[in-house]
C-alpha cells in the first residue's frame, strides 16, 4: 500500500516542556492512483485522434482496350506544365499554335490561383462551356508540386483536370523558359 508520511512524530527533545505525543498523519494514496489511471484510461478511449486528410482521385481503368481519345477544342484547354524550383509554365491551346503566350508563375493565391480564375472566367463567357485542365509534370518536378498543384484545383473549383505526361516539345518550352 502506498501512503505518505508526513508528520515527525512526538519524540523526547532535551530541554523543554513536556508536551504530549503528536500523531503522524498518513496519507493513502492508493485511492489516488486508481483515479489517475481511471482518468487517463477514460480520456485516451474518448478523445478523438487526427483523422488524415485525403483527396478523392479518379483514375481510369487500365484496360487498354477501353482506351478513348476525346476531341477537345483547344481554345478550353489550359496546359499547365511543372518544371524545377516550384515553377509552372501554362499556355492555352496547343504547344505548337498557344492562343495564349507561354507563362512563367508560382504557386499561390498571386501565381496560378489567379491564372486559373482568370481563363476560367475568360473561357466560360467565351464559350459557355468549362475550362479543361492538363497537368503535365516534368522528370525535373517534385511530387509536392503535384500535390499543390491538385490542390489549387480543388480551391478553383476546375471540373475537368488530367494529368498526362509532358512532350519533347512542351520540355523545350520549358528550357526555353529556363523552368526545367
Amino acid at each position: 500500500m502506498a501512503e505518505l508520511d508526513t508528520g515527525g512524530g512526538g519524540g523526547k527533545h532535551k530541554g523543554g516542556k513536556v508536551r504530549s505525543k503528536k500523531q503522524s498523519t498518513r496519507v493513502d494514496m492508493t485511492p489516488m492512483v486508481d483515479l489517475m489511471f481511471l482518468l487517463i484510461t477514460f480520456f485516451m478511449l474518448t478523445t478523438t485522434l487526427a483523422k488524415p486528410q485525403a483527396m478523392d482521385l479518379a483514375m481510369p481503368d487500365k484496360d487498354e482496350k477501353n482506351e478513348q481519345q476525346l476531341d477537345v477544342a483547344d481554345t478550353r484547354t489550359m496546359t499547365i506544365l511543372l518544371g524545377s524550383n516550384n515553377k509552372i509554365e501554362w499556355y492555352i491551346g496547343l504547344v505548337d499554335d498557344p492562343k495564349t503566350p507561354p507563362t512563367v508563375i508560382g504557386y499561390g493565391k498571386n501565381g496560378i490561383r489567379k491564372a486559373l480564375l482568370d481563363n476560367a472566367r475568360d473561357i466560360k463567357a467565351k464559350t459557355g462551356k468549362d475550362m479543361i485542365v492538363l497537368i503535365k509534370p516534368s522528370d525535373k518536378s517534385v511530387y509536392r508540386n503535384l500535390v499543390d498543384i491538385l490542390d489549387e484545383m480543388k480551391i478553383v473549383d476546375v471540373k475537368s483536370y488530367a494529368i498526362v505526361d509532358i512532350t519533347e516539345p512542351e520540355v523545350g518550352l520549358l528550357k526555353r523558359d529556363s523552368a526545367y
